[in-house]
């Protein structure tokens, strides 16, 4: 039996665990959708699950990292950390190494102590492996609900702010995502057959029904809720995007509502681009001619790794896909690992710990 890691990242919508063998290489990935605000004993069917499928490998070490305390069932960051790693330490045999960001890994005993540390730092995991890689990059990774925005210099972090209120600040966490993001958080004002049109102040519709108007969307990938509890079908999609706009889906062609799907897309894509733009001024002030050159890329990861690369090529970037540095046996499962990148990387940063 060979022995193995299992990476854990315990976010509030999803559950991503990488199995790993001492030299990197992936056995297996998984994603589990885990609305960890409905309670914790969705997270706790979501590690069962996961459980099954790692069963034949018997893992003995773990190493575990989280945003899954931000979820509103918890008072408060410190009471979501520690009822969590509770959870976890019941659930898990063998050995567990929770991960504290710049102070590295926590056995059980220490987490009390540094709950503020273990909080929401699975960027930390993720920028960390990445600037083992590389010396020089800006490092992006686009999940389904928000996006982290990570410069890389002289192979280190080298960021503003380390909790969410101050990467929230620095636009280094940008509330938005491909997936689980309210429309009504992209735009307040929309073109439509030739016409402005205000956006409802509601959550009829997400993200996802637009990347799956405009294709950029997969089955595999699309396994959060709906806003309304419907299909994911075009129609459905197209239907809780019309309500957006004060209408009803068969006010207008499909193609009207897949244009502007398009322009919901464009928007927060714009959003985005001035973050971007923000943190590559700061990589040309450590050194002016790190901006399109080669050795200081652009490097994506997440579900949206697609829009990451747009972004790239829409201010001119040199562009790389984190799945390269993934140590995989196919592209489809460096693929799945890019998505779950933190849970690969927490995993990879334990081996040296």
């Amino acid at each position: 039996m060979k022995q193995t890691i299992v990476g854990w990242d315990i976010g509030g919508a999803h559950l991503k665990a990488v199995m790993i063998e001492p030299t990197g290489n992936v056995i297996k990935v998984v994603q589990i959708a885990c609305p960890l605000w409905r309670g914790l004993d969705m997270l706790e069917l979501a590690i069962d699950e996961a459980l099954v499928k790692f069963n034949h490998y018997n893992p003995k070490t773990h190493a575990i990292t989280m945003t899954g305390e931000l979820a509103d069932i918890f008072l408060n960051r410190h009471e979501g950390v520690l009822q969590i790693i509770h959870l976890i330490h019941t659930k898990l045999k063998g050995t567990k190494h929770y991960y504290a960001g710049q102070l590295g890994f926590m056995e059980f005993g220490q987490v009390v102590e540094n709950t503020t540390k273990i909080a929401s730092a699975n960027w930390i995991a993720s920028a960390t492996f990445i600037a083992q890689q590389h010396s020089q990059a800006l490092f992006i990774d686009m999940g389904s609900t928000t996006t982290d925005l990570m410069l890389i210099v002289d192979h280190k972090l080298n960021c503003r702010g380390f909790d969410d209120a101050m990467r929230m600040q620095y636009e280094e966490l940008v509330y938005t995502g491909m997936i689980r993001t309210p429309l009504m958080a992209v735009a307040s004002k929309v073109p439509f057959t030739g016409d402005w049109c205000n956006v409802a102040a509601e959550n009829f519709a997400t993200m996802g029904d637009v990347y799956r108007l405009t294709g950029d969307l997969t089955d595999s990938q699309d396994i959060s809720d709906t806003a309304d509890g419907r299909s994911k079908t075009l129609i459905d999609s197209a239907r809780r995007l019309a309500r957006m706009i004060g209408h009803d889906v068969e006010d207008a062609d499909m193609t009207a509502w897949i244009a502007l799907a398009q322009v919901f897309k464009q928007m927060q894509l714009h959003a985005l681009k001035k973050a971007v733009m923000r943190q590559l001024s700061r990589l040309a002030s450590f050194d002016q001619k790190a901006l399109l050159n080669e050795d200081s890329p652009i490097i994506g990861a997440g579900v949206g790794v697609e829009i990451v690369k747009a972004l790239a090529q829409q201010l001119n970037q040199p562009f790389f896909y984190a799945r390269d540095m993934i140590c995989a046996n196919s592209l489809a499962e460096k693929n799945w690992v890019s998505i779950c990148f933190p849970a690969y990387s927490v995993a990879n940063l334990v081996i040296n710990s």
